[in-house]
């Protein structure tokens, strides 16, 4: 019997240790694909591993990384956002217009806004944008889907009538964008990205707020199980409106690193960068319908969507091939990870 017991013992351990391997292989997936992504890059041209080259993706995957972390914690809650690159497009544009045209209000000149003035104004924008979501959706109990995809149309309409259908600053624009912003946009600190440091830091406070906060322990709650969460005396309203705030902050911040990396601010910027954010979060292994994900996932996503949107210009690939293959590379990995969920479940 003692033997038998044993042995029992033993196995019950081995299947626990195999258990918790599987499950650390399962949730290092984005990252092993993105390190296998980067080995056969790094074999197939001996232009991508260079510094100057992982600066540049560094660089471009800033914006759609500091979108994806905002996005993350929409899809958390169970919802999605399609109007977080009209939110920067939005942002920006007010705030590059303020930076370059003096204020006039009721007929009365203001002059020019101090910089950090225009800037704090274009991040209310994002927060202001991102509550009205959240309350639309909440107080009309529609699809935050659809309600995100109307407001997206908006916004855009919002910032072409700032903008007046101009890029800015335009050829009458009383003064050019502050060197400050370009250094946010295009500068580096030690050969580092300045727009992938503030993308960094901006996913070490998402991944924070997640993790050690009351709105992270409601946001997972609402997306896991609303109707658990509302008995356990969260409210939903003010979960959806706070997380779909701080997306349209993030939004914001993105837009205005984009004025910087661009020289400009124009109503149509970033548009289809709302999918990528999407794209984004999936690949790191957010579930879609909320409740399980993180930060950090989203973060490895962006890095993948970069990585290999910049592997196929080195290997020069037909821009028309390049959208196939991003497409290939979101179904299959999609695929991968409800395989993973479904045999995590088996475990």
């Amino acid at each position: 019997m003692n033997t038998e017991k044993t042995l029992d013992a033993a196995a019950g351990a081995t299947d626990t240790r195999k258990t918790k391997i599987k499950g650390i292989v399962f949730q290092a997936g984005p990252l092993i694909a993105l390190i296998l992504l980067m080995a056969y890059l790094a074999f197939a041209s001996p232009n991508f591993l260079t510094f100057d080259n992982l600066s540049n993706v560094a660089r471009q995957s800033a914006f759609v990384a500091i979108l994806a972390v905002g996005q993350t914690f929409v899809i958390l809650t169970g919802g999605i956002d399609l109007s977080v690159a009209a939110i920067a497009a939005l942002a920006a544009s007010i705030t590059a217009v303020l930076l370059t045209q003096p204020l006039v209000l009721f007929g009365t000149d203001f002059g020019f806004v101090p910089p950090p003035v225009a800037i704090a104004i274009g991040l209310a924008v994002g927060i202001a944008a991102g509550a009205l979501n959240g309350w639309l959706i909440s107080r009309f109990r529609i699809p935050d889907f659809i309600a995100t995809l109307g407001t997206m149309t908006a916004f855009r309409g919002a910032a072409l009538l700032v903008t007046d259908g101009l890029p800015v600053p335009s050829f009458n624009a009383s003064r050019q964008l502050p060197e400050g912003l370009l250094r946010v946009g295009g500068g580096q600190i030690l050969g580092v990205p300045v727009s992938a440091i503030i993308a960094l830091l901006c996913a070490i406070a998402g991944w924070y707020v997640l993790r050690y906060t009351a709105l992270g322990r409601a946001i997972y709650a609402v997306g896991g199980n609303r109707a658990a969460a509302h008995s356990s005396g969260i409210s939903i309203s003010r979960t959806k409106i706070m997380t779909y705030a701080i997306s349209g902050l993030l939004a914001a911040i993105a837009g205005i690193i984009l004025i910087g990396r661009l020289n400009s601010a124009n109503a149509l910027m970033a548009e289809g960068e709302e999918l990528r954010s999407i794209a984004s979060v999936v690949i790191g292994g957010t579930n879609l319908f909320g409740g399980e994900g993180g930060v950090w996932g989203s973060i490895i996503g962006a890095a993948i969507i970069g990585v290999l949107g910049n592997g196929l210009n080195l290997l020069d690939v037909s821009p028309f091939w390049q959208r196939i293959a991003q497409g290939i590379v979101i179904v299959a990995v999609v695929i991968f990870d409800q395989w993973r969920r479904r045999s995590m479940t088996r475990i």
